[in-house]
């Protein structure tokens, strides 16, 4: 992790240095090992550095060629080095002596614009090119490495963060309306939608190619739903499985400084420590840090069973944080800060107090098993594939084996995976248009109010956003490809990224190895779900590796009643404060007395749903109070 920002002016105004160094300023959490700057003429690179890999504490970032024809700025972690190393050539020099700014820089003199379709692992870059002119930007495949920017028709600015961008003249502090419905539907499938008008996010897997006359935009890599890969056994498939999990691992454990990584007990989690305990072992590195949550006053969340039987493999140093003795809303002017918009994630509290577990540790990389359902696949939709192709028997084991593993009844699971997807679409098409005419899409939270969603025009909206997402998928590949494609990986990478950067850490997410979510998804259904067991590929492939009552577990830990009893308990003041006291920064936005109902529903009971809806509100309230934005908005642009 580290940041980079950079503005280029089209009326030919001067590039200044001061502009770069507020917003490299803002940068610094990113980067605290050094900041570094390059202007000429109409354009300004600017860079922070965090010190990660061995190449990373000698490079110096902005880069430019001998002849400055060409310079870069880069947040990135290139994983494919001796491949581009082979190919692209750099004069007998050996490959420690060069940097993965420098990978990119000779990349994009090789193959131009088609240069990321070369790179393997996570980025995000800026690359000015003095000849054409242009200055062309990156995010990487999946989204790890943030990339916001403005363009008006007099400049265009970027930067790894919001807060770089506000701090500069012109970029207008306005609030979006739209995306303040977004997040209280909740619907986080726009990948370009920020709280400010006027900025916006570069969506994973795209270039931007800007200069005076426009910026054009490219997807340059996509996943394939049609591919699907036959191997000889299942035994096959589960060393493919493991050679690829095995390097995806191995690439996101380069680091000249200690290593870390959460582990809660789950397959995901357990698994990465275990593959990076034994690799780190191998090569005689130092021990692997532990980071887990565990819970002393809410046994019904705490996973130390699993967490101690991964432990007592040894070769790893544990570290422990009480998760029941913070709440959803500690700290929250300095994470409201720290992300610079509302976040969703419920647990975020948790996650911040295990990232400062891992910074007091003495950690600067930190291996997340984030995304890992969504990568190997729950495989679930296999059911209906099996009652259309008649093979019931198969189908009555794998329904009573998921039965038993998920603790639902087997009618259940019938009605939930198997009936919606035999319905025929007409059918289907038929009845959904009939709940939208009766509620739009948007009612599903009531406190919604109804004159700013239909302002907005937000069930346009979101019809358009969900348009061939509204049916259910028909067929496991199906379902699974719409997960890996979902906006909310973005914005899950966002948000965990800018936590990250308080502390400051740099995440790493071996599941979403381009590699493995491309294996993958073209697996057969039988290999993602089999005997009852989900995620049955990892299963097989880490026998030996995991300890058993891991491989083998059932479902994992639920931790909204240590969620609920926080909001409810230590944060109440703050809650009813905004809901009961004060909900003026948001009365424009929300219906106050169905949010009033919500929170007593929701205090006297409990309740999920409610909860999820006061949570949205809350959070907005907040960031609304800190910024001074909302129903301030239509005096103009705050400064």
């Amino acid at each position: 992790m580290s940041g980079i920002a950079g503005v280029y002016h089209f009326d030919g105004r001067e590039a200044l240095s001061a502009d770069i160094e507020r917003m490299t300023t803002a940068l610094a959490g990113r980067g605290p090992d050094g900041a570094g700057a390059w202007n000429r003429g109409a354009v300004g690179l600017g860079h922070r550095s965090l010190w990660t890999t061995p190449e990373s504490v000698t490079e110096r970032l902005p880069m430019a060629d001998r002849e400055e024809s060409v310079v870069v700025t880069a947040d990135a972690r290139i994983d494919n080095r001796d491949e581009l190393f082979r190919v692209l050539g750099f004069g007998g020099r050996p490959s420690r002596e060069v940097s993965d700014g420098e990978l990119i820089l000779a990349a994009y003199a090789r193959w131009g614009e088609r240069c990321p379709e070369h790179l393997l692992g996570d980025f995000a870059f800026a690359v000015w090119d003095r000849r054409r002119q242009t200055l062309f930007c990156a995010r990487d495949h999946f989204g790890v490495k943030p990339f916001y920017y403005h363009r008006s028709p007099r400049v265009f600015a970027f930067a790894s963060e919001i807060k770089a961008l506000l701090c500069l003249p012109g970029v207008p502090r306005r609030l979006n309306e739209v995306r303040v419905a977004d997040y209280l539907l909740p619907i986080l499938e726009d990948m370009e939608i920020t709280f400010y008008e006027g900025i916006l996010r570069l969506p994973p897997a795209h270039t931007l190619t800007v200069s005076p006359e426009g910026a054009e935009p490219r997807r340059f890599w996509s996943l394939d739903p049609s591919r699907e890969l036959r191997l000889g056994s299942d035994e096959a498939y589960a060393e493919a499985f493991r050679e690829l999990f095995t390097d995806a691992v191995r690439c996101r454990l380069r680091s000249a400084f200690p290593v870390g990584a959460m582990l809660s007990g789950g397959l995901d989690s357990s698994s990465i420590v275990c593959v990076a305990r034994r690799l780190l072992a191998e090569a005689g590195g130092a021990r692997l840090h532990t980071i887990s949550a565990i819970f002393e006053d809410a046994p019904e969340c705490d996973e130390r069973r699993f967490i101690n039987a991964v432990v007592a493999q040894n070769g790893v140093r544990p570290h422990y944080l009480r998760g029941d003795a913070i709440t959803p809303l500690t700290g929250i002017d300095r994470v409201l800060w720290d992300h610079d918009e509302p976040f969703w994630n419920l647990y975020m509290y948790m996650h911040r107090g295990l990232l400062e577990t891992a910074h007091h540790a003495g950690v600067r990389i930190l291996l997340d098993g984030f995304g890992g359902d969504g990568v190997v696949s729950y495989g679930t939709l296999r059911l209906a594939e099996l009652a259309r192709a008649g093979r019931l028997k198969t189908l009555a084991t794998e329904v009573m084996g998921l039965s038993r593993r998920l603790e639902r009844p087997p009618w259940t699971i019938v009605r939930q995976q198997v009936v919606g997807a035999l319905t025929p679409e007409p059918v289907r098409s038929a009845w959904r248009w009939l709940l939208r005419r009766n509620e739009p899409l948007w009612a599903r939270n009531r406190t919604l109010k109804v004159d700013f969603a239909r302002r907005i025009g937000l069930a346009e909206r979101v019809e358009a956003l969900l348009d061939g997402r509204s049916r259910s998928p028909r067929t496991a590949r199906e379902s699974h490809w719409r997960e890996l494609t979902s906006g909310v990986n973005a914005f899950g990478f966002e948000v965990f990224g800018a936590a990250g950067a308080a502390f400051p850490l740099d995440l790493r997410y071996p599941f979403f190895d381009r590699r493995l979510a491309e294996f993958c998804l073209a697996l057969p259904p039988e290999q993602k779900l089999a005997s009852g067991y989900p995620r049955m590929i990892a299963r097989r492939a880490l026998a030996g590796v995991l300890p058993e009552e891991v491989r083998w577990r059932g479902g994992k830990a639920d931790f909204s009643p240590n969620f609920m009893r926080g909001l409810l308990g230590l944060d109440r003041e703050l809650v009813e404060d905004v809901v009961l006291r004060d909900p003026s920064t948001i009365e424009a936005y929300v219906d106050v007395a169905a949010l009033r109902d919500a929170y007593r529903r929701c205090a006297g009971r409990g309740v999920q749903p409610e909860a999820l809806a006061v949570w949205g509100a809350v959070t907005l309230a907040l960031w609304l109070r800190r910024t001074k934005l909302g129903t301030m908005n239509r005096r103009g642009d705050l400064r």
